[in-house]
């Protein structure tokens, strides 16, 4: 071959190899919403995506963070929304936002790797920990993959007909996530400070199961939201351009319309603060975890019970009521909170137990959260009277 063909065969390869790493290193592609179908891949969305050792979320993704979340056998959360440019989401006190067509909500579970057993595979830490969690200098915006280990995330987007569930589970390899249509069902193990271990398995809801706890009202027969919500949302939350109040940021991005000022809006207490009063927490914990289904509207109405922290009824909240038709849930107890008495409340025994039937919530959960029985026992011990005869 001739030097000079020679010459420009090599000159092509390194032009070649030259735009092969600039690929590797050119900015993530924009936001794809998908206004039908359910892609394969988490990553074809390009809303959070796992890069350079991080779970990132796009430009525009905007992450947030719940006062007080629903509990799910221990996982830690990381969420985002995103919606179109130039569209806004309609403010709402109560219930949840109207959010545009074309908004996309990203939850993504995931553990900490349990300190004392890195090298088992199912080994997770039980713990509130977030200091590890979010990589050095992301402020709370892109979680560290080598102190976390990724579950699943599950999308809820909003278009022309309604809200749509799609749930992801991730691969083994934390690249990326894979659509899971009919669920999952993963065995690990939590490990607490001390090592102490509990077996369980974490199950990932299939498309339709999602319908039962994001169908709020049984009326409208449609998902929606539960945690982007005002009384949730009110918090401020470590952007990577600093600490500010979640309403008031998404006020400032043009993404939330008529919010009014944090101080005028409602606000949940976060149930894992000691220094707020025990039945701010406790009202917050039952709100967020159970309020989706014992509300007026909700698929549990019939129970009689209004959970939601706003319902200042204490016969709707429980106090001295008799249970509607709880079955073999009652565990032979005779009113869903008796005043002083935790260990007679129905409340407590459901929320304790983790058998099917008993167990309440009814789903999202294989474990008991210890924590969260404790601080409704405190309350319930906390309460003052008598229920009559």
């Amino acid at each position: 071959m001739p030097k000079a063909e020679e010459g420009a065969l090599v000159f092509a390869s390194l032009l070649l190899a030259f735009a092969s790493l600039v690929g590797c290193t050119q900015a993530p592609k924009d936001v794809h919403f998908f206004a039908e179908g359910k892609p394969e891949k988490l990553s074809d969305w390009h809303l959070v995506e796992a890069r350079g050792g991080k779970l990132v979320a796009n430009a525009g993704v905007v992450p947030y963070d719940l006062n007080t979340p629903l509990f799910s056998d221990y996982a830690h959360k990381f969420r985002t929304v995103w919606m179109p440019n130039g569209a806004a989401a309609k403010y709402d006190a109560e219930g949840p936002f109207d959010f545009p067509v074309g908004t996309v909500l990203t939850k993504t579970f995931f553990y900490p790797h349990a300190a004392s057993a890195a090298s088992d595979a199912k080994a997770v830490a039980r713990n509130y920990d977030v200091s590890r969690d979010f990589a050095a200098g992301s402020a709370d915006e892109a979680l560290d993959l080598a102190n976390v280990r990724l579950i699943e995330t599950r999308i809820l987007v909003r278009r022309e007909h309604g809200w749509e569930a799609i749930p992801y589970v991730w691969n083994a390899a934390q690249t990326d996530a894979e659509l899971a249509r009919t669920g999952d069902a993963i065995p690990l193990e939590l490990v607490d400070d001390k090592n102490a271990r509990e077996a369980f398995t974490y199950v990932v809801p299939n498309e339709a199961q999602c319908a039962g706890c994001h169908v709020t009202n049984v009326s409208a027969k449609q998902i929606e939201p539960l945690g982007p919500r005002a009384r949730h949302l009110n918090k401020d939350y470590s952007y990577a351009g600093g600490t500010e109040n979640q309403l008031a940021h998404w006020t400032k991005l043009g993404t939330l319309a008529g919010a009014p000022e944090p101080a005028q809006a409602p606000r949940d207490a976060d149930w894992h603060d000691a220094k707020a009063p025990v039945a701010d927490r406790a009202r917050a914990y039952l709100d967020v975890n159970c309020s989706m289904c014992h509300s007026p509207t909700g698929p549990a109405n019939t129970t009689a019970l209004d959970l939601r922290s706003a319902n200042a009824n204490l016969r709707l909240l429980g106090e001295c009521k008799p249970p509607v038709a709880a079955g073999r849930g009652t565990g032979d107890r005779l009113f869903d909170i008796v005043p002083g008495k935790p260990d007679e409340s129905i409340l407590l025994y459901r929320i304790t137990s983790h058998e099917p039937g008993v167990m309440m919530p009814e789903m999202g959960r294989s474990t008991t959260h210890r924590e969260g029985v404790e601080l409704i026992r405190d309350w319930i011990a906390a309460m003052q009277g008598t229920c009559g005869a």
